[in-house]
């Protein structure tokens, strides 16, 4: 079975789902960060009326720890490890689908966490700087968000076997020839 012309290389076409691509996830950061550094500029002192809430740490730091879980638990079972039942692919699906949001989620936060950080630093009143412990951790927790999508999404990729590297991608064991 070959390919058609028209699907990228990297197998994903329509219908098909294929790895996050990092340079989305840079584009989607920096527009992100631009469009924060102008809002922040233009509408700090006069929308935000105090310190900056510590909920978006937690919570994005949540998600990551979660996905991270995630990460690990669904690798161990697509192995087959001892002691851990097989996953099921409509689970994986969604697990990759989950990953593949949360990254650009996360890309997002981190670009718009960038900018305000970025523009708390150049600001040098009070108020700003006692921000800048908040949009700091901010930016760390979207960046450990997108990692452990990125991780979580690569998790969800099937081993390759020794035995998968000889065949056609076609080919199935035990029924060569059939349809």
């Amino acid at each position: 079975m070959t390919r058609s012309r028209s699907s990228p290389p990297d197998g994903a076409g329509p219908g098909r789902l294929g790895p996050t691509r990092v340079s989305t996830l840079v584009v989607a950061g920096l527009a992100a960060a631009g469009v924060a550094w102008l809002l922040i500029s233009f509408f700090y002192y006069d929308y935000l009326p105090g310190d900056l809430p510590w909920l978006p740490v937690v919570t994005l730091a949540g998600l990551a720890v979660l996905e991270a879980y995630a990460a690990v638990n669904t690798r161990a079972r697509i192995a087959r490890r001892p002691g851990k039942e097989p996953v099921n692919p409509l689970l994986v699906a969604r697990l990759v689908v989950l990953a593949k949001a949360s990254a650009l989620a996360g890309a997002i936060f981190v670009g718009f966490y960038a900018g305000l950080t970025g523009w708390l630093f150049v600001e040098s009143t009070q108020v700003a700087a006692s921000d800048r412990n908040v949009a700091g951790s901010s930016l760390l927790a979207a960046l450990a968000l997108v990692a452990a999508a990125l991780w979580l999404e690569r998790s969800c990729r099937v081993p390759e076997q020794e035995d998968d590297q000889d065949r056609e991608p076609g080919d199935r064991e035990g029924r060569s020839g059939q349809r």
